[in-house]
């Protein structure tokens, strides 16, 4: 591999960021990627609107853009294991994801097929 584990990294958030614009019509205010072992995580800040900061209001409200998000995400989720392996040459064998309600941040996290980090 060529590149270096940063560089891999900030290629990951920038192609995550372009996916949510064209994807939800909307990118995050800040993306942190994180190579660990097997593992990319990635930490998307500011993804919530104002609209559903006000539903979060209620237990409710929470679980409905919980769980509004997260299908969102899943219907692309196809879109994003590419996008990962087209970075890095790995396959992704599964997908982790939620949001936090409080802070406005969604977490993903990517399993890998091996150990990306080893490769750096």
């Amino acid at each position: 591999m060529n590149k270096t584990k940063g560089a891999t990294e900030s290629e990951i958030s920038k192609a995550l960021i372009q996916w949510q614009k064209e994807y939800l019509g909307r990118g995050p205010i800040a993306v942190k990627t994180d190579i660990l072992r097997d593992l990319v995580i990635v930490i998307l800040r500011g993804i919530l609107t104002p609209a559903e900061y006000a539903l979060c209001k209620d237990r409710e409200g929470v679980l409905l853009i919980k769980k509004t998000r997260t299908d969102l995400i899943e219907s692309g989720v196809e879109d994003l294991k590419r996008l990962i392996f087209n970075i890095t040459d790995e396959e992704v064998v599964s997908f982790h994801t939620d949001v936090s309600t409080k802070t406005g941040e969604r977490m993903m996290t990517f399993k890998l097929a091996s150990n990306l980090e080893k490769k750096y």
